[in-house]
């Protein structure tokens, strides 16, 4: 009886010292979320966590209008994604991976997105809340939660015979040590050691599965944090997850032995921690649970979607406010293709320099390398694509069509399939002209058409696919070296360039868009910034003057 009283007591104690350490812990995130607020997140990533993110996107993946691999990568949005990816939870780190590679072309879907990050913006009790709701849920690394949801039907149920049997044999002989000290001291070290690794042995087999559980588990509780919330903004989501949430009434019930319900920790939760492991309590329930996941999983992805876009709003919000300036756009539907922008800058830069452009036509951009032209209009298809998924242009004013996004850009050669730089690059521009559609016009961003040949051919067949393009229900931005596209081209695209000018022997870019093609030639001069001899200069410039003379090279002798 006194030891019971003393095993009553520490569990008592632990109890009282968990609500006050969680009552502190609470106060430390409230003070945590206002700091991160506004600021760039900080996040470790791996190629394992990215690829963990983009699962929930794989799922509803879809080609012609979503923003590809190549896309995606020449823009390099994983950066842009990092900048924003102010979440508090896996779901909604997933959900906003998706959201940014599906342009939206639903006026009605995105100003709900943007009622929600403009309210998250402007009521700061409330979003704080909500976050502190979201954020005891937490955030797995190296495991996406849609994806082991949605294999949870690979699970067997197992029979809890065995461990009903290992369980009940240890309290044997705890309860042996009342009567024979000695002989049931060495059974409860016999079946304490067998249980520890029998349970190890299974949990190794389903340890992603019962951390993910442990995670819905947190995600069913925070639904009546936020419920409790009583946020009317976004009583439409509250409402359709209380529903929800009931569904799993079973499933909940008994639950709490299951794992850890806190992404903390605290000592209550090692002293369960020490239960689970020797009475098996977590295996036990996890068998019985798999049924009910198995019915109800579509529930279970609804639940997902809600709290991730909660979840990634909030994040958009943030994203806003560490933003110099931005503005909300305004999109159309019909009628000639056409993109006006005004003070666009990259969001990534540190002391970006603005730019703006209207046209309703294409455009071929012309300057020497450091100039500007792949920022520029890296800068532009990040806008369009901002514009349709977050509502959000970094810029003063954005007006545009709806456009499917494609750019073809940062290519290199492929050594696992043996193809040239050229064969990429051809690939790459036919994936544009074969997603080329009456119904959504396509802005496509090319830089240095066709690189990767001769100067003959590159211009010959680059200036046609160019011109195909522009003739299509398309609105090219393309950067090139090529003068000779802006005069072969002059009726299907307008001409703009960047400059720079040599000043003391230094190269100075004003990183300026500027109307008309490029007329500087800097490209040999900047040799001998660079230290070239004099002599190279010298033929160089010669050289190129009797090619402008008589159109041919001569032989260097």
């Amino acid at each position: 009886m006194k030891y019971v009283f003393i095993i009553l007591v520490v569990i008592l104690f632990l109890f009282v010292l968990s609500l006050w350490n969680e009552k502190q812990l609470a106060k430390k995130r409230k003070a945590q979320l206002k700091k991160e607020w506004g600021q760039i997140p900080e996040e470790e990533y791996t190629s394992e966590k990215f690829d963990s993110l983009k699962e929930f996107y794989r799922s509803i993946q879809e080609d012609r209008y979503d923003v590809d691999d190549i896309t995606w990568n020449d823009l390099d949005v994983d950066d842009i994604y990092m900048l924003m990816n102010n979440t508090q939870s896996s779901i909604g780190e997933e959900y906003l991976y998706a959201l940014l590679r599906k342009p939206c072309l639903s006026k009605t879907e995105l100003e709900e997105r943007n009622r929600l990050i403009h309210f998250f913006n402007h009521k700061e009790e409330q979003r704080i809340a909500l976050q502190t709701a979201i954020k005891s849920v937490g955030k797995l690394q190296q495991i996406s939660v849609y994806q082991y949801i949605n294999r949870l039907d690979e699970q067997k149920s197992q029979s809890n015979l065995p461990h009903y049997f290992m369980a009940f044999g240890l309290l044997l002989s705890v309860g042996l040590i009342f009567v024979n000290p000695a002989y049931g001291g060495i059974c409860t070290l016999i079946f304490a050691v067998n249980n520890i690794i029998q349970y190890y042995k299974r949990k190794a087999e389903i340890d992603k599965y019962l951390t993910v559980v442990a995670y819905i588990l947190r995600l069913l509780d925070s639904i009546g944090d936020i419920e409790k919330l009583n946020i009317e903004e976004i009583s439409q989501y509250t409402d359709t997850l209380r529903k929800d949430k009931a569904v799993f009434k079973p499933f909940i019930r008994g639950a709490a032995i299951l794992t850890s319900r806190s992404v903390s920790g605290n000592l209550l939760d090692t002293f369960v921690d020490y239960l689970r492991m020797l009475f098996h309590l977590d295996l036990i329930k996890f068998n019985s649970m798999i049924t009910i996941f198995k019915k109800n999983r579509e529930v279970l992805n609804r639940i997902f979607i809600n709290v991730g876009l909660l979840d990634s709003m909030v994040a958009v919000a943030s994203f806003r406010e560490m933003l110099p300036y931005y503005c909300e756009p305004e999109l159309t539907k019909g009628g000639r293709p056409f993109l006006s922008v005004t003070d666009l800058y990259h969001p990534l830069l540190s002391n970006p320099v603005p730019n703006s452009i209207s046209e309703t036509d294409s455009v071929l951009i012309t300057g020497s390398n450091a100039s500007g032209k792949s920022t520029f209009i890296k800068t532009m298809a990040i806008n369009a694509i901002l514009s349709q998924t977050i509502f959000t242009s970094i810029s003063r004013k954005y007006r545009a069509s709806y456009f499917i996004v494609f750019s073809s850009m940062a290519l290199r050669d492929n050594i696992f399939s043996n193809e040239s730089y050229y064969i990429v690059e051809i690939k790459s521009l036919k994936r544009i002209l074969d997603h080329i559609n009456p119904e959504i016009p396509i802005l496509c961003f090319i830089d240095e058409v066709l690189r990767g040949t001769n100067t003959l051919e590159r211009i010959a067949a680059s200036s046609r696919i160019l011109a195909s393009l522009a003739q299509k229900n398309a609105l090219v931005f393309a950067a090139t070296h090529d003068i000779e596209l802006t005069h072969i081209l002059e009726e299907h695209y307008r001409n703009y360039h960047f400059q720079e000018r040599i000043a003391d022997n230094q190269i100075l870019f004003d990183y300026q868009l500027h109307s008309g093609r490029a007329v500087s030639k800097n490209a040999i001069k900047l040799l001998g910034v660079l230290g070239y001899s004099r002599k190279i200069i010298d033929e160089a410039e010669q050289a190129a003057e009797e090619f402008m003379r008589v159109g041919e090279w001569s032989k260097i002798q």
